[in-house]
This record gives structure tokens, C-alpha cells and sequence, in this order.
């Protein structure tokens, strides 16, 4: 009897522990990754964009049925960017997630984002897509390591069904 009590306990107290953990590494990676990203899309600011990504990250537009790397991403990225503030342009993001697992070095995301264009006239469409995300910790420090993203068939009822940020 005093065993079993003992094992239950050891359990519940190691699964304490690691939704400690767990919770933990997702405000961490929300401080070092999420935040920044949504900041810098928000602002079209191509280098903070860039700088929550590995320098050996995979970019994967499944609609587009290509898969690149750092230096094709940043380019596009600054070409859009760029295009956007010339034209008086506004972007807005959203991320909201359906699975989220994080261990000491890696982690996996998934979600829904949404994403605004805001004309120069006031007016704003918005279109929406699922992510897949693999995350690295390098010198100590969350990245970026793979985007993938896909339309899905994925809408506003869609997006408001993940859990938000924070």
C-alpha cells in the first residue's frame, strides 16, 4: 500500500513538473520568437523579422510547392516589405495555436494565422492559413528552424477555434 502511494505520487509530481516546464518553454519561446515575429511583420521590418529564424531554416509554401532557404525568404521577405511601405501599405498578423510541445532544445507548433492588408484608401482584406513550425534553440536562444504553411481551407470560425498567444 505505502508503494503504490509512493508511485502515485512520484507521478503526480513529475507531471507537475513537467507542465511546469512546459509552460515555461512556451512563455520563453513567446518572448523569443512569437512576439518579436508578430512585431516586426506588423512593422515590415525585415531584419527583426529575419532575426527569430535560423540561418539554416527551411521555408515551405505548400501552395506554392516550393521549399527554400534563409537567403531566398529574406529576399522575398524585404522585396514585400519594401513594395508594401512604397505603395502605403499596412500588414497585420495574428497566430493562434491547436498544438504546441516544447522540450529543453526543440519544439513543435502548429496554428492558424491570420493576416491583414490594410490599403492606402482604409480598405483591408484578410486571408487566413495554417502554419507548422519547428523550432531550435541556438545559443540559447528559440529559432525558427522550418515554416510551413498552407491555405487549408481555413477561415475566420477556423482561426478563432485555436487558443490565442497568451
Amino acid at each position: 500500500m505505502k508503494i503504490r502511494l509512493l508511485i502515485v505520487l512520484m507521478n503526480l509530481s513529475t507531471g507537475g513538473i513537467c507542465v511546469a516546464q512546459t509552460d515555461s518553454l512556451q512563455k520563453e519561446i513567446n518572448e523569443q520568437v512569437w512576439k518579436p515575429f508578430i512585431k516586426s511583420f506588423n512593422e515590415m521590418n525585415t531584419d527583426g523579422f529575419m532575426a527569430v529564424h535560423s540561418k539554416e531554416m527551411s521555408r515551405v509554401s505548400q501552395d506554392g510547392k516550393s521549399i527554400y532557404g534563409y537567403e531566398k525568404y529574406y529576399e522575398e521577405s524585404k522585396y514585400w516589405n519594401e513594395r508594401s511601405k512604397r505603395e502605403g501599405r499596412k500588414h497585420n498578423i495574428e497566430l493562434r495555436f491547436t498544438q504546441r510541445i516544447a522540450g529543453n532544445d526543440r519544439g513543435f507548433e502548429v496554428g492558424y494565422y491570420k493576416t491583414t492588408s490594410i490599403q492606402p484608401n482604409g480598405e483591408s482584406r484578410s486571408s487566413y492559413g495554417k502554419f507548422h513550425v519547428l523550432l531550435r534553440k541556438e545559443n540559447n536562444k528559440w529559432k525558427i528552424l522550418m515554416d510551413a504553411d498552407a491555405s487549408e481551407k481555413t477561415d475566420e470560425p477556423v482561426f478563432l477555434s485555436a487558443q490565442a498567444l497568451e
